[in-house]
């Protein structure tokens, strides 16, 4: 099944950006818990900017598409809130609606050049990330001399982003997806799927935001305590919640620089994927939590 053709590119990808701000992930931002620079507000603000430049992304091509989401998203917040879903969402909003999505982002993706990787590093210094650090080649303060591709290529091993730039975005198509597909099938509410795919896929990878700014050994340990969280029956045993609990609490003791950020980054991209293919069918018709029933409800306090 396939999403209401009156979805367009950039109305999915408002859509997943919201989706995956206002879940209640363990250590990010949603709707009960905010950063001390960055609010729910600003991720909602975000998540309607980009719309306009993802609807044009067939036309404009990925570069163009980036420049003009990070752009639009600086007029209306302060921070960076959403430069890793924008590089995400920009190639899979390019690929023309009713074409196949993997295959048309691999032709998307092979398909970029050097002008738009100058117009993606420009738009990452307007985005100014934290923990970026300086890279030996092609770094994003000088002018790139290679394809968008083959420059994100030369990070896919210390960047979750650039890696789906690199291998076609085989992480989403090929884990996360699949996991959000499940928790679907499973009669799970939308924002339990999410989680579920959240969890699942960073007990599967480090995240690549939280070993920039910690290192390795956080990040890694970060992932061992997604793992316990499933392992310990999440969403359906009292013991999964005590423990998701507690994996909150630790995502949060360093300020927010153990923010998975980059693989809710990567649960964005794949909400695009499956609201565009109708795993997720809108409208939710009241299945987006099931907190009354209190299956899984542990974060939601200030």
């Amino acid at each position: 099944m396939n999403a209401d053709p009156s979805f367009s590119p950039g109305r999915l990808a408002q859509i997943a950006c919201m989706l995956e701000a206002t879940a209640r992930k363990p250590g990010n931002v949603h709707r009960f818990r905010d950063f001390d620079d960055v609010h729910f507000l600003d991720f909602l603000l975000s998540s309607a900017a980009i719309a306009g430049a993802m609807d044009d992304a067939p036309g404009l091509g990925v570069g163009r598409t980036i420049i003009r989401s990070v752009e639009a998203t600086r007029r209306v917040v302060a921070t960076n809130t959403n430069l890793g879903m924008i590089l995400l969402l920009a190639p899979l909003a390019a690929v023309q609606i009713g074409s196949d999505l993997r295959e048309g982002v691999k032709t998307i993706l092979e398909g970029t050049t050097i002008e738009d990787a100058s117009l993606v590093y420009r738009a990452i210094r307007l985005a100014r990330p934290g923990g970026l650090g300086k890279a030996e080649d092609q770094d994003v303060g000088d002018e790139p001399t290679v394809t968008l591709r083959e420059a994100m290529a030369l990070a896919a091993d210390r960047d979750l982003v650039a890696r789906q730039y690199a291998l076609g975005f085989a992480d989403l198509f090929d884990r996360a997806l699949p996991t959000l597909r499940d928790a679907i099938g499973r009669g799970w509410p939308v924002e339990t799927a999410i989680v579920a795919a959240y969890l699942g896929f960073l007990a599967h990878r480090p995240d690549t935001l939280i070993a920039r700014k910690r290192g390795e050994a956080v990040a890694l340990e970060a992932s061992r305590r997604a793992a316990d969280v499933l392992k310990a029956g999440w969403p359906d045993s009292a013991e999964g919640i005590k423990v998701l609990d507690a994996f909150d609490a630790w995502l949060r003791l360093d300020g927010h620089a153990r923010n998975p950020g980059a693989t809710a980054d990567l649960i964005t991209a794949a909400l695009f994927a499956a609201l565009r293919d109708g795993t997720i069918e809108l409208p939710l018709a009241g299945v987006w939590t099931s907190e009354e029933s209190g299956q899984w409800s542990v974060v939601s306090g200030q």
